[in-house]
């Protein structure tokens, strides 16, 4: 076993990582960037390399700072989590030419399965079933667009490098594939630095499956059964469970034999994942399955598969890169009991899953049987926005798929994110629809039923009990920023009855109004027809700040000085401003330009995901203040557009 590991990544992942190496007795060493400098999973470390500034082309994605750091500190091997270098076979080969054991597979493994046109074309060799479609070589748009027609509308445009459901896109018709073909090059050569794309046939009610596959240096390869992906949103997963519903022992045993053919075919070492598109419209069949591709590496997911095994995947990957035969054959692999996760991300639910970032504010995750949270930030620290915006992920494990739901939704219940936005609401709203509890749903449930998922605001009831806890603090006398209430009275005498005060507040930064009273009970507070007294939760988030809390939203409440009360201009409907903040990666128009309402105006990519900016309405741009490749801040006006006046008929 090796006697130190640098780990390439940050995160969650990298916090999960250093738990395993060090219960192995391993002296673990952490990389970060600027962005990073105190993040917990440098905290954790035994020693800690600063790489580079902020943004990962600079520091996390830079070969040469990781392989140097790896040599300055002595590290025995190098494990590169997910994401970031984890799948890239230069840096496997630069690991093996600098003497350091990579935790992964072959560069030539990495390789052929990295780009999706070349592992299909090899997984059809080795007779493993793949999705009809157009997996060549040939870029020229015009051939692209004859082979999805060829291939039958609709049809998925999907990039030949990464993962994540970046550079890809769902095209119904004709008409829409040009802009599609566009947008899905783009994104993927911005996340991958490969612009290459293939046609694939879009499958009828599909299931995403995919089997967790090991295997050694000896030549021996199992899988350690199924997980089931197809709760997502964006081609990105929502919630992941292990086993499968609805899975049966002829189909897992046809499909466990196919992922395992898949990792033989490369010479596969180490933990990889082959994913499969099922057609669920029958229920899942042996002959219902195809090959979508193969990730390389450990998965965010192989959490549940730890459940449902009792096994730690990162110590089976340590000692399978330390020359060791796999600890099991494939019967003895055990099979208990069920497991779902859910990512818990920094994101607006409400505005099509816009990546937030900023201070966590408050962070309170659960500790409860049968649950597990492996998490890379805490209350207090931030969330960048340079990078992945997950804030964590909740496991929960029980005898039946119903007891772990059960256990997940509680976790969701008991847990608080306040600060960035976050999709902790929309979970909880997964994790209790009907169709979900059943078992029957695929990977488009999330956007049919996207109304009911999302949506809603936090009740007055909680703002009220954010006001009071503002409030209480302070003598009655003493209201919002300090103004003096000369009717103040600490006893709640007054001639007239009940004491009755306006109270300007923000919430969320806009304008609103409490009514703070004062009886024979003590004060309470009134927002709209709601009052403190009714059963809001809120928790105080430092000086001058709640937040009020409802069903796992979070609004900032701020007392306001109606004093000190500046005018704000209304007239903001003509600028135009960034979602948030990222990189301007394409502006489609010029001063001068006349466009309608939904013309696109720019696009801004953020967290590897690429957000167009539609015009809200006529008029004539003004100015434009990016051009592609700056950075802007979230709120940070990109284009100006002057509203035509409109002409009066005489």
């Amino acid at each position: 076993m090796f006697d130190s590991v640098l780990i390439a990544n940050r995160g969650e992942i990298a916090v999960r990582i250093v738990k395993t190496a060090r219960r192995l007795g391993m002296r673990v060493i952490a990389v970060y960037s600027d962005a990073d400098a105190d993040a917990p999973h440098v905290q954790a470390a035994d020693l800690a390399i600063a790489i580079g500034p902020a943004p990962a082309t600079e520091s996390y994605l830079v070969i040469e700072k990781i392989i140097a750091a790896a040599r300055e500190t002595g590290a025995g091997c190098i494990h590169p989590g997910y994401g970031f270098l984890a799948e890239n076979a230069a840096f496997a080969e630069a690991c093996e030419n600098a003497g350091i054991a990579f935790v992964g597979p072959p560069a030539g493994a990495i390789r052929a399965m990295g780009h999706k046109d070349a592992a299909k074309a090899l997984m059809e060799k080795a007779g493993v079933p793949v999705v009809p479609g157009y997996h060549g070589d040939m870029q020229a748009p015009e051939f692209l667009k004859q082979k999805a027609y060829e291939t039958g509308y609709p049809v998925l445009i999907k990039a030949v490098a990464g993962g994540g459901g970046k550079g890809m896109r769902k095209v119904e018709k004709v008409l829409d594939f040009d802009d599609a073909l566009a947008a899905a090059r783009r994104e993927a050569e911005n996340a991958f630095g490969d612009g290459r794309v293939l046609i694939e046939k879009f499958v009828a009610d599909p299931r995403h499956i995919e089997v967790q596959v090991f295997a050694d240096g000896a030549g021996n390869a199992i899988h350690l059964f199924e997980r089931d992906c197809s709760l997502q949103r964006r081609h990105q997963k929502v919630m992941e469970e292990a086993p499968a519903p609805g899975m049966t022992p002829e189909v897992r045993a046809a499909m466990g034999a196919a992922a395992v053919t898949a990792a033989k075919a490369v010479g596969y070492v180490g933990a990889g994942t082959v994913e499969f598109i099922a057609d669920g419209s029958k229920g899942l069949r042996p002959d219902g399955f195809w090959f979508m591709e193969m990730n390389t590496r450990l998965q965010v997911e192989h959490p549940v598969t730890e459940a449902i095994t009792g096994t730690d995947l990162v110590e089976w990957q340590f000692r399978v890169a330390a020359g060791e035969e796999l600890p099991m054959a494939q019967d003895a692999v055990p099979l208990a009991g069920h497991a779902v996760e859910v990512r818990l991300y920094a994101e607006d639910p409400d505005t099509g899953f816009l990546p937030s970032s900023g201070r966590l504010d408050l962070l309170r995750l659960p500790e409860a049987e049968g649950v597990r949270v492996d998490a890379g930030v805490e209350e207090g620290g931030s969330v960048s926005p340079f990078y992945d915006p997950m804030i964590a992920k909740v496991i929960a494990q029980g005898a039946t798929r119903d007891q772990a739901l059960d256990r997940l939704g509680e976790a969701l219940k008991n847990s608080v994110v306040a600060g960035p936005k976050s999709n902790l609401a929309f979970l909880r709203a997964v994790v209790d629809h009907p169709e979900v509890r059943k078992g029957g749903f695929d990977t488009g449930f999330c956007d049919r039923e996207i109304g009911s998922l999302t949506g809603g605001s936090v009740e007055d009831a909680a703002l009220a009990k954010a006001v009071e806890l503002l409030i209480a603090p302070a003598e009655p006398a003493r209201i919002g920023s300090g103004w003096l209430d000369p009717w103040g009275a600490s006893d709640a005498f007054q001639l007239g009855g009940v004491r009755d005060i306006v109270q300007p507040i923000l919430v969320g930064g806009e304008g609103a109004e409490a009514r703070l009273i004062w009886d024979g009970s003590g004060l309470s507070v009134r927002v709209g027809e709601a009052t403190s007294r009714d059963g809001g939760a809120a928790e105080i988030a430092g000086p001058g700040a709640a937040y009020a809390l409802d069903g796992g939203r979070a609004a900032k409440v701020e007392l306001e000085d109606p004093l000190s009360r500046l005018a704000e201009d209304s007239g903001d409907a003509g600028h135009i401003r960034a979602p948030m903040h990222g990189k301007v990666i394409a502006v489609y128009v010029a001063s001068g330009d006349t466009v309608s309402r939904g013309d696109r105006l720019f696009a801004v990519e953020a967290m590897k995901m690429e957000h167009v900016v539609a015009a809200p309405h006529d008029g004539v741009v003004e100015a434009v203040a990016a051009i592609a490749g700056d950075q802007v801040e979230e709120g940070g006006e990109v284009v100006t557009l002057a509203i035509p006046e409109l002409e009066v008929a005489d």
